[in-house]
């Protein structure tokens, strides 16, 4: 095990690894490290209470630990379980305060059941090199993972995982040794009289971390995905689209903050977003086939844990998918924005619609005609001029004529027998 590290200097690093071990921790600490390698730190210290988190998450910790060149200290306070253990085990030496546990560290997968052989071999291997790497006998982490390893010394049988207490880690030379708090750690450490910096989270960085979290990813995806299919279903923009593009930008800043995701995630995003709006106006279904691939693009662009992401995907689509049946099945409504798009009223009489002018006050009225009707032609009715047709027979000018029916702008009209003509009553 390395020697206890002396005070050159009054200068320490605390970065508190808290919560749910996730990207958005790996973003703080990455910078946290960079803030104390510019500063020119003599120590940094992990003050580690964590129940855990996604093993791609700890395995890129885990390589910032080991890269940086000032030494690191894990300080177990309460608890270092699952991928928390795994951090851990990376610093250079590990203290623990009274009544913490270090271990438990089994791979499981989404759905909280056991992960499959290829993860369990990676973590089972990434346990022992990370315990190995620091002169800790290996058998002691991969049980930590494994519950078939049985270790007699410490009563554990192949039927549960080990968790380590104080005591059982000093035993084994996983910890240096119990301290009560940070102070006494650095007290024992040599660096009681440092300046020691604490890094805090930011307000960006709590967002990340939060939005990064496996647990909350499905659920923004799905909040953005019935929010805009909601709003498909509503005559103007209003709160339901607001909650789904409010979702979708949160999950691509939290992302963006985390450093997992670049520009080019969202420009891709972007892109298949205009497309779709494409194709509203542009129909055929390419464009919006395209649209649709583009953003399910951006969103693996945003990480490097593809069945996850895969996952949530498939969630959120399920969410929205059933969102539209719903909107259909029980309230009865139809996609507004795509009605919009497409002419599906008709233009009747009964709804109050009419080509032109229906001029049904002439029914019955009598004229003369002012030119031959072939069958087509002009009658003067009380000195107006009409166009009409005649019920098929050709009638010579000067013939006086009887509106029968009017069919739209259609005026039909018939021989009046044994009545005089204008100039006959003249």
């Amino acid at each position: 095990m390395p020697q206890a590290f002396t005070a050159s200097s009054e200068k320490v690093y605390v970065i508190p690894v808290e919560d749910t071990v996730e990207k958005g921790l790996l973003a703080f600490l990455n910078r946290s490290i960079k803030e104390a390698e510019t500063e020119k730190a003599d120590l940094i210290v992990l003050d580690i209470n964590t129940p855990g988190g996604t093993v791609d998450a700890a395995s890129d910790i885990g390589k910032s630990i080991t890269k940086t060149d000032i030494p690191i200290v894990a300080l177990v306070n309460k608890k270092a379980l699952s991928a928390g253990a795994y951090i851990a085990l990376n610093a250079d030496e590990i203290y623990m305060t009274p009544g913490s546990t270090m271990g438990s560290a089994a791979v499981i997968d989404g759905s909280s059941n056991a992960a499959d052989d290829k993860a369990q071999s990676y973590w089972l291997s990434a346990m022992k090199s990370a315990a190995e790497q620091n002169g800790r006998d290996p058998k002691y982490a991969m049980a930590m993972a494994d519950k078939s390893i049985e270790l007699p010394e410490l009563d554990i049988t192949n039927k549960e995982l080990l968790t380590l207490t104080p005591k059982q880690a000093e035993d084994v030379q996983y910890s240096e040794g119990t301290v009560a708090n940070l102070n006494e750690l650095l007290d024992k450490l040599g660096y009681e009289n440092s300046d020691v910096i604490t890094t805090k989270v930011s307000w960006a960085e709590h967002i990340a971390r939060f939005v990064t979290n496996p647990v909350v990813v499905p659920i923004l995806l799905s909040i953005g995905g019935l929010g805009l299919v909601i709003e498909l279903y509503t005559p103007t923009f209003g709160l339901a689209g607001s909650m789904g593009i409010g979702a979708l930008l949160l999950f691509f800043y939290g992302h963006l903050v985390a450093g997992l995701a670049g520009m080019e995630a969202i420009i891709v995003f972007i892109i298949g977003i205009v497309l779709l709006l494409l194709e509203l106006f542009l129909p055929g279904g390419i464009l919006g086939i395209i649209g649709l691939g583009a953003i399910f693009v951006s969103f693996f662009l945003t990480t490097d844990n593809y069945v996850q992401m895969g996952v949530s995907l498939i969630i959120a689509c399920a969410v929205a998918l059933g969102g539209a049946f719903v909107m259909m099945k029980f309230f009865g409504k139809r996609m507004k924005t795509l009605r919009k798009m497409v002419l599906s009223d008709s233009l009747n009489t009964e709804s109050g619609y009419v080509s032109n002018q229906n001029r049904y006050e002439l029914i019955g009225k009598e004229g003369v005609t002012i030119t031959p009707l072939r069958p087509s032609g002009t009658v003067s009715i009380n000195d107006e001029y009409i166009d009409v047709v005649s019920e098929g027979n050709y009638l010579a000018k000067d013939v006086k004529v009887k509106v029968m029916k009017v069919e739209g702008s259609r005026v039909v009209v018939r021989k009046v027998k044994d009545l005089p003509t204008e100039e006959e009553v003249k």
